[in-house]
């Protein structure tokens, strides 16, 4: 029973993460969700975490440079026109980075987590489609835009930030000092 629900979570974010459903044996570790040695350094153990990439922002100028200006020709009406020749330059604004942000574990995730996920959308006018309990990438699009729009990370891996926010998963409280 606990590895029915551990392995119907784990296809639940690898789903909405935008892989498409397989056997396990097919499917492999999913490259969506990290725990133990290969989370960042400082993650607490016994945390799960995604990982999503911000592209680096490149600049490209195109530009005519002056090769030869105009010169006179033989005949002073027709002078000899100014040849130029294309030079495209690109600089790196931004350089590409990985976000880390934390993700619920499998073991925190009820059954029904899909549908749940998805009435929370539902409700909050992000998603339209039914609840059909799957984690389709119609889901991962939705949960995308919910997390894009309020700063969180541009993926459709659920952050525990949003499913704390959803209702989805027990709202952690800081231990107390």
């Amino acid at each position: 029973m606990a590895r029915n629900r551990r392995s119907l979570a784990w296809v639940a974010l690898a789903v909405a993460a935008g892989c498409g459903p397989a056997s396990e044996e097919a499917r492999g570790p999913d490259p969506a969700i990290f725990s133990g040695a290969e989370a960042p350094e400082d993650a607490p153990p016994g945390t799960c975490w995604g990982r999503a990439a911000r592209p680096a922002l490149v600049e490209t100028v195109t530009e005519q440079v002056l090769v030869r200006p105009e010169a006179p020709g033989p005949d002073a009406a027709a002078p000899r026109p100014a040849q130029f020749r294309t030079e495209t330059r690109q600089r790196i604004l931004r350089e590409r980075e990985i976000l880390w942000f934390e993700t619920p574990c499998a073991d925190e995730l009820p059954p029904d987590f899909a549908a749940s996920l998805q009435r929370a959308l539902k409700a909050r006018g992000i998603y339209d489609g039914p609840v059909t309990g799957r984690l389709d990438s119609a889901t991962g699009a939705a949960v995308r835009r919910w997390q894009r729009a309020r700063g969180g990370p541009d993926s459709p891996v659920l952050a525990r930030e949003t499913a704390e926010a959803l209702g989805l998963v027990p709202v952690r409280r800081p231990a107390p000092e």
